[in-house]
């Protein structure tokens, strides 16, 4: 089995070099950028990242590594220096994601998530969808401080719907799954995407479309960018649209056999006296949730706080109250496997731009689209962007491959900059559920059985409709609203 893994890992790593050495040896560099003044380097980092992209989409080596490799190789071959290369490092929004991720720590150590999930179920189980709604709910509650889609959804989430699907004998093994467990399961992980599109701080994916959204404003002089308020205004609405509409269309169009609960009632109450009363531990994680949140919302405004800063807060708070430990913060893997990745994302998107690769792609696309009203140009990229996510295992893998750009040629064809970047960064969230394989919870929800490829795909591509006729024209009138445009 090892033998075989090795010789897999090995093939995916030379196609990845393959891809990298066609780009540099093979096609030709376009005039445009032989005129620019690092020629010389630009299509050797075009290669690197080409080469970069693939290892994230095939996956020879885990992230973290590509992500080390990618940055050896840009200093080692003089593309850029080895300052420039680990300058993501300093990113604040890269350590606004590993802050969260710490925090999230704390929502696992003290069981306060579970005791949340627990808790809504047992107000809202009675029936079917009031079920699947507690666990929405649940899951919202917590989403704010847990960055990880996955150890939120998968993690904590997931057992709970587990649990449910073997107390009410819904099972793949017997083909009872349609009882309760294919609806219950579904639903949960497609709202849970919508989830993340709601907070800044919900999906790590985000936070890498924030920083090219930053950076691109900051190239440009358009004097903007993305905070995490300014993310919750304009997206609390058609996102919460979103998650209340779509347990009731899939209750209509992929219905449970089973439409009363009350076990599910006495089930979550049983759990509840099981856990006890609420901890000391708890009630302290409550108080720094309540703080990191009311300062993210208020805190740049009346105090000038930046999102990064209150992250800190809340981290300090929780080490100084016991809440976590230092143990605690070096052994979260996710937040310092993120931290080297984004960096290294974060430092192949910049020098893009920088070495005008970027301009060059956005010349040639917003070519195509001259003429077309910034509208119909918007939509037509959000269209392009959303479904192409049928080619990536991975969300941060689709931010660095087609973000940047696919920002730029929004603003080159006249949409205004915060809404192009927004409506944008809310699909990296949205797109990740169109397939059993688009993001890090879809394994877990899919693995079970509960619901077939061919169920997955048609429901999916059904409820990407449904987030298309929301998040446009009800999200367009809102962001109307709103002032971003």
């Amino acid at each position: 089995m090892e033998k075989k893994f090795t010789e897999t890992a090995l093939f995916k790593a030379l196609v990845c070099l393959g891809l990298g050495a066609i780009v540099y040896f093979v096609i030709p560099q376009p005039e445009y950028l032989q005129e620019h003044a690092r020629a010389a380097t630009n299509w050797r980092l075009l290669a690197i990242f080409v080469a970069t992209l693939a290892a994230l989409i095939l996956a020879p080596l885990p992230m973290g590594s590509v992500a080390i490799i990618a940055i050896a190789a840009v200093a080692a071959t003089r593309t850029t220096t080895i300052g420039v290369a680990l300058g993501g490092f300093s990113n604040t929004v890269i350590w606004l994601i590993v802050s969260a991720f710490l925090l999230s720590r704390g929502f696992i150590k003290t069981g306060l998530g579970e005791r949340v999930a627990y808790m809504f179920m047992a107000k809202l189980g009675k029936r079917t969808l009031g079920l699947a709604y507690s666990l929405i709910f649940a899951d919202m509650v917590i989403a704010p401080a847990t960055p990880s889609n996955t150890a939120r959804a998968g993690g904590i989430i997931f057992p709970v719907v587990r649990s449910l699907n073997d107390a009410y004998k819904s099972k793949t093994e017997d083909g009872s799954q349609r009882k309760l467990a294919s609806f219950l399961t579904y639903t949960i992980f497609q709202t849970d995407n919508v989830i993340c599109s709601m907070f800044m701080t919900a999906m790590a994916a985000s936070g890498a479309a924030v920083i090219l959204a930053n950076d691109f404003f900051a190239a440009g002089n358009f004097g903007m960018q993305i905070t995490w308020t300014g993310w919750f205004m304009a997206a609390f609405v058609p996102g919460l649209i979103c998650v209340l509409l779509i347990p009731l269309v899939l209750y209509k169009i992929y219905p449970p056999e089973i439409k009363e609960t009350p076990q599910a009632v006495e089930m979550a109450k049983a759990r509840l006296k099981e856990l006890g009363p609420v901890t000391t531990a708890e009630i302290k994680m409550i108080c720094v949730f309540v703080l990191v949140l009311v300062l993210w919302i208020f805190g740049d405004g009346l105090l000038g706080l930046a999102a990064t800063t209150t992250a800190f807060i809340g981290l300090s708070v929780m080490l100084i109250t016991n809440v976590i430990t230092i143990d605690d913060i070096k052994s979260e893997k996710g937040a310092w496997d993120t931290l080297i990745w984004f960096s290294a994302l974060v430092m192949l998107a910049g020098q893009l731009n920088a070495q005008g690769i970027i301009p060059w792609i956005t010349d040639v696309v917003a070519g195509n689209l001259e003429g077309i009203n910034w509208v119909t140009a918007l939509i037509i990229v959000s269209l392009v962007y959303y479904y192409s996510h049928y080619l990536f295992a991975s969300a941060t893998a689709h931010v660095a491959a087609m973000y940047g750009a696919m920002l730029a040629v929004s603003v080159a064809v006249g949409v205004p900059p915060m809404l192009a970047a927004l409506t944008l960064a809310f699909i990296t969230n949205l797109h990740m559920g169109i397939t059993h394989y688009g993001t890090g919870p879809a394994p877990v929800y899919f693995g079970p059985g509960y619901v077939t490829m061919g169920q997955w795909w048609g429901l999916a591509f059904v409820l990407s409709l449904v987030h298309l006729l929301v998040w446009f024209p009800i999200g367009m009138v809102w962001w109307r609203i709103i002032g971003l445009w």
